[in-house]
């Protein structure tokens, strides 16, 4: 993962995705850095794009307005990379993050890849492979809300508090989502990380694991299996033995179950 200092774009297909998913989208972007250029398109003159007008201008994201001359023609996905590509040609970007769940973007992202520069690409679980594979890392939109969920606003009730309370106790405790699980694709994919970033000793440094993890499905993240870290993942996957050294940075390293330690010599 690149450092909190790289300059991001941030650019938005305002056709192919929702208002709702804003602050855990900028909130992930904040992780890979500085979005210095933040950009959502759409025809602005649509009832579609209402819901975004809000969140705009507190966001400080700016409205790109590309009108649908041609019905059936996405005039939108033009607009967006042609000036993908003029600011890709600044050089003042070290990532790009583009925000769609189109495959029209898959040549996009490969192109800016080609040039040396990291791609983030965000979208729905019904993203075609080509623009996933096309990305350094993708990251499903439900993730993003999980992770953000807004705060409820006070209800004012106007029923007596005692009605309220019983209400309350009648009523049966939510029972919290259950965890994805570790399919063997998972697990597998998990196995070749550790075992191709792993040293001659048989330990893998996690973030090794993680880097190789990326190349192997852009979209494979922990979070999707219901663990907020790559830590927690491997911990629970029962498939490897995790050790951790160190203060200041913390050193977590990983090695497969069963795999012998080399005998010291003499």
């Amino acid at each position: 993962m690149t450092g909190t200092s790289d300059t991001l774009a941030l650019l938005i297909d305002g056709d192919n995705a929702s208002p709702k998913i804003v602050s855990g989208l900028l909130a992930e972007i904040a992780t890979y850095g500085t979005a210095s250029v933040k950009r959502i398109y759409g025809d602005w003159t649509k009832p579609n794009l209402n819901g975004w007008k809000e969140c705009l201008l507190e966001h400080s994201i700016q409205p790109v307005q590309q009108f649908a001359y041609t019905t059936g023609k996405n005039a939108t996905d033009g607009a967006m990379i042609i000036d993908a590509m003029d600011l890709l040609y600044t050089g003042r970007f070290s990532a790009f993050c583009i925000v769609s769940s189109d495959s029209d973007f898959a040549r996009l992202a490969s192109r800016i890849r080609e040039q040396g520069v990291t791609v983030y690409g965000f979208g729905e679980r019904k993203t075609p492979r080509p623009f996933i594979t096309a990305c350094d890392k993708f990251v499903y939109f439900d993730v993003l809300n999980a992770n953000s969920v807004e705060p409820e606003a006070p209800r004012h009730d106007p029923q007596p508090a005692a009605v309220v309370k019983a209400k309350e106790a009648k009523a049966s405790p939510a029972k919290p989502p259950a965890k994805p699980k570790l399919d063997a694709a998972a697990l597998k994919m998990l196995e070749n990380a550790v075992t191709a970033s792993a040293d001659e000793d048989g330990r893998a440094n996690l973030a090794r694991v993680g880097a190789h993890l990326a190349k192997q499905s852009p979209d494979f993240d922990a979070r999707n299996y219901g663990f907020a870290r790559l830590t927690d993942l491997v911990e629970a996957s029962g498939i490897v033995d995790v050790e951790r050294s160190g203060d200041s940075p913390k050193i977590v390293t990983v090695r497969m179950k069963g795999k012998a330690r080399p005998k010291p010599n003499g």
